[in-house]
């Protein structure tokens, strides 16, 4: 990831309320994200949105002739994990999270959020992280993954203070390319099923890892929480396979 890239994105006004769009509706076309920025032409609006894309704050779907855009706070993380985590309080990331859910609140039902982040590894190494517990106990906030991942069979995040923190069942699988799971955080007060799409494309020496969760019920806090999670495994996972250490959030 390249740091400068994403200061440079966050730095125009015009590309931060477009992420702001994005965070308050993931998945909007090009024509509604136009339209927040009317003084400014279609084309100017595409740049922009290229600049996000290119800085990884951003990926896109597309469906028929529509392209879908969608807010990956992986890099955002990494960013701050990097440049503002160890000079802030514990406490002032956690304040101004509340404060962004609070604003955020809106009617709908669910929706779709995805996270891509780039990893300097092979499919392989990159599957054997998502489906082995020795490995996920090291990223994902000390649970150690059990479950065979084959089609058809359960799995389970176990809390190692005890309980489940996550289980679920696959739905379809391609090792090292893509698995489909259900999804239910029972750790959460909202422990809503839903569904997970981890998805490997090999790009020379580096992966990229996107990540869909579908079915998110957008108006409760605990999806932010969800949300908020799913942006430090990532970057702890990437942490890990290319250091050989994950990151601390204490």
């Amino acid at each position: 990831m390249d740091d400068d890239k994403v200061f440079d994105a966050l730095a125009h006004e015009s590309r931060r309320t477009l992420l702001d769009a994005l965070f308050g509706r993931d998945g909007q076309t090009l024509g509604e994200l136009c339209a927040l920025l009317p003084t400014m032409t279609r084309f100017g609006c595409m740049k922009h949105l290229q600049i996000l894309e290119d800085a990884g704050v951003i990926v896109t779907k597309k469906v028929g002739r529509e392209k879908y855009h969608y807010l990956n706070p992986v890099p955002i993380q990494l960013v701050y994990d990097r440049w503002v985590s160890k000079y802030a309080q514990p406490f002032t990331f956690q304040l101004s999270g509340l404060k962004t859910i609070l604003e955020a609140q809106t009617d709908m039902d669910t929706h779709t959020h995805i996270f891509q982040v780039y990893i300097r590894t092979t499919p392989e190494r990159l599957w054997q992280a998502l489906t082995t517990g020795e490995i996920t106990q090291q990223y994902y906030f000390g649970s150690a993954v059990e479950g065979t991942f084959e089609a058809g069979t359960s799995y389970h995040y176990p809390n190692p203070n005890g309980g489940t923190f996550i289980d679920g069942q696959v739905l379809e699988v391609d090792p090292p390319k893509r698995m489909v799971c259900t999804f239910q955080p029972r750790f959460l007060q909202d422990n809503t099923l839903s569904k997970v799409t981890w998805e490997i494309e090999a790009m020379g020496g580096t992966c990229r890892l996107r990540l869909t969760h579908d079915d998110l019920i957008l108006s409760s806090p605990d999806t932010a929480q969800m949300v908020n999670g799913w942006g430090q495994i990532l970057s702890s996972l990437k942490s890990l396979l290319e250091t050989g250490a994950a990151l601390d959030f204490g």
